[in-house]
Formats: C-alpha cells, sequence, structure tokens
C-alpha cells in the first residue's frame, strides 16, 4: 500500500493532518470527559487548524486562547465555551473579550482589580492564574513553575486578599506530561491553596496532559480527576491540552532541492527550521522522519538543511537505505501540533501549504500561501 503522504497531489513543502488520526484522539478525549466528569476544551496556542473544528467541536466543549484574536477564531469555528488567558491585557483587549468569551483569568491580582468591574457587568466568569510552585517540565523555557516565572499568582501573594468575585483558579505547570505529573501537581495545588478551594466554582488544570501518546495511562488519569472531584464536589474541572488534540496527527511533506558536502553529507530542503518548526532549534528536540534512523544505523547518512541564510537554519543528521535524490520526498512526523502555530515567513522561504487526508482518503488542500500573504504581513 502507497504511503499517503507520497500522493501526487499533496505539494512540496505542506502540512498534512490525517482526518481518522485527528477523530481517534478526540474520541479518546471523549471517553476521558464521559468517565471522569471533567470538560476538556481546545488550547488554540497549541492547535488553530481551523478547518478542523467542524469535527474538533464534536466532542470538545470549546475552546482557549491566548489573545483576542485567538478567542475570535474559537467563538467563529467552534463556538461553545470560549474561555481567555493572557499574562496582561490591555484596554482595548478587555473591550473585544467581554463579548466573545464565557471565563478570563488574570495573572496578577493588579490586572484582576483593574478590570473587575467590567468583567462582572458583563457577565463573565473570572478567575486567576496561580502558581503551584512545583515544577514537572524539564525544559526550562517551557516551565510556567520555574523560579522567578512571570505566569500565575502564587498562594503566599493571596494571603490577606479580597477575591470578592474570583470563581475560579487555572493551573498549567505541565507539558507533555504523564498522568502521574498531573497527579503530583493536583496534590501541590490542593496544599497550596486549600484555604482558596472551597469559596471556587471552577478549577482549570491547563494543558500539558498528553492523554493521546502510546503508553499514556488514561484509566489512572481518569481516577485522579475523579478523585478530586470526589474531593471537591463543588468544583468544575477544565482541562486545555493543545499537545494532546493534535497529537501525531500529521506530518510536514518536504523534498530536496540540492545535496552539498562539508564534512557531512548535507540536503537541502524547501523549508526552514527556524521558520517552519523552530522547536527543533528552540527546545532543541529532533524530529522523527519517515524511514530514516539515527547517524550511521544505515548506509547513507545526511544532515537536513532549511532553505533560507540563517547559518544554524539545520537539523540532525538521519541515515538511510539508499541514497537521496534530489526531488525526493522527505516526511516529518508529528509536525502538526505547536508547529504549525509557530511558523513565520522569514526570508521569505516558501510557507507550506495545509491539507487534509479526509477519513475516504482523499487529498484536500485547504490553504496554499502566495507572495501577496508574504507581502501582506509586512508594510
Amino acid at each position: 500500500m502507497q504511503d499517503p503522504m507520497l500522493n501526487p497531489a499533496i505539494p512540496s513543502p505542506c502540512y498534512v493532518c490525517e482526518e481518522a488520526k485527528l477523530e481517534a484522539n478526540l474520541q479518546l478525549m471523549q471517553y476521558v470527559q464521559q468517565q471522569s466528569g471533567v470538560e476538556i476544551i481546545l488550547a488554540l496556542k497549541g492547535f488553530s487548524m481551523w478547518s478542523t473544528f467542524g469535527l474538533v467541536k464534536q466532542y470538545l466543549q470549546g475552546s482557549t486562547a491566548s489573545a483576542v484574536w485567538e478567542a475570535r477564531l474559537g467563538k467563529e469555528e467552534i463556538g461553545k465555551q470560549v474561555h481567555a488567558y493572557s499574562p496582561a491585557f490591555k484596554p482595548n483587549d478587555i473591550n473585544e473579550l467581554t463579548s466573545l468569551v464565557n471565563h478570563i483569568s488574570f495573572n496578577s491580582l493588579g490586572q484582576w482589580n483593574r478590570y473587575k468591574d467590567q468583567i462582572l457587568q458583563a457577565g463573565v466568569s473570572a478567575g486567576l492564574r496561580v502558581n503551584p510552585e512545583h515544577s514537572e517540565t524539564e525544559t526550562a523555557l517551557y516551565d510556567p513553575s520555574a523560579p522567578g516565572s512571570r505566569l500565575g499568582i502564587r498562594a503566599k501573594d493571596l494571603v490577606g486578599e479580597d477575591l470578592t468575585g474570583i470563581e475560579g483558579f487555572h493551573i498549567h505547570n505541565l507539558c507533555e506530561c504523564d498522568s502521574f505529573a498531573t497527579e503530583r501537581t493536583i496534590k501541590a495545588v490542593e496544599q497550596k491553596f486549600a484555604d482558596w478551594l472551597p469559596t471556587l466554582k471552577w478549577v482549570n488544570f491547563g494543558g500539558g496532559h498528553l492523554m493521546t501518546k502510546e503508553g499514556y495511562d488514561v484509566e489512572h488519569l481518569i481516577e485522579t480527576l475523579k478523585a478530586f472531584k470526589q474531593r471537591h464536589p463543588h468544583l468544575n474541572v477544565i482541562l486545555e491540552p493543545g499537545s494532546a488534540v493534535a497529537w501525531q496527527t500529521g506530518t510536514l511533506v518536504t523534498e530536496v532541492v540540492d545535496i552539498v558536502e562539508n564534512g557531512d553529507q548535507i540536503a537541502i530542503l524547501d523549508m526552514s527550521a527556524t521558520a517552519h518548526m523552530p522547536d527543533v532549534l528552540e527546545m532543541p528536540y529532533r524530529p522523527e522522519v519517515r524511514g530514516a534512523a539515527k547517524a550511521g544505523e544505515k548506509p547513507f547518512t545526511y544532515r537536513f538543511g532549511g532553505n533560507s541564510c540563517l547559518a544554524g537554519d539545520a537539523i540532525d543528521l538521519y541515515s538511510f537505505d539508499h541514497k537521496l535524490q534530489i526531488g525526493e520526498r522527505i516526511i516529518f512526523e508529528d509536525m502538526i501540533h505547536y508547529t504549525m502555530v509557530k511558523t513565520t515567513f522569514f526570508n521569505g522561504v516558501e510557507h507550506p501549504s495545509i491539507g487534509i487526508i479526509r477519513k475516504d482518503g482523499s487529498f484536500e488542500l485547504v490553504r496554499k500561501f502566495e507572495y501577496q500573504d508574504f507581502k501582506n504581513k509586512l508594510s
């Protein structure tokens, strides 16, 4: 059976989401909701491919936004619940958000006090992002609970404060973590914020719950959430994963443009790591490539280079059973979550198109970027 990513209808470069895999993830999340009694919403910061939202809204309870534009996208394309959180809101943000969102979480008491009259008048449920000072994330760049973090209010800074009008707490300290990290986080929250939990209506345990990853203990997550709800039956519990929704649901299809040698054999691709998969350089991490192995494990080893002028626009070494050819497809796995949302037009490198392999196996090109898209981003 031919690899569906080799379909000649798929242009290069192109992000390709597989609808059947996305629905399988959503069905698992529906199961978690049904068994645990929690609500799961989509974190748009991790997955904003709105051409799939007709499917997403069949399973999830809404979306959560980090800015006005995301909130508007969630309202227009998913509907249902719209939540919002940002490290800081400007007055114009609040003016727009009050007509878009059902829940809003503030990062500081100063922000809450500045906007609370407007929020309460609009009937929006208000929350505070709190910092449990409990780290579970290995990469410092993605650890909201690291010392000196600007994200969330510490328990000691809430003591003696008037929280009248606050209905919820928002906690986010996970990044692609397992269910046991969730359990430890919940314990930390209960220890740090025991005095306030009885006064709330909801608690949002954020994202980072990678429940769709192979090997994740879904039943343990369900039991952990059920136990928390039994201890706090008055609280509505919300999760807002981003990665888990689109985990392993698609690829970035690229092709070899040239092969050069400078110690290593270097295959130049029709994409850019810095512009089209920036986490490869920022975390950093080594993306999986279909049919490839680590350097030296197969007869022919290549380093992949992006097609921009940035000297460091390069990816790790990969080995293949055969010599790569100009025009050959290189398929990067798991590129749908947190990758598409971070792309740029840096250096004018052709921006990957966006497509979907439908459940019937057909390919639909939903977006192709043109020169005018590049120009309109500039001035």
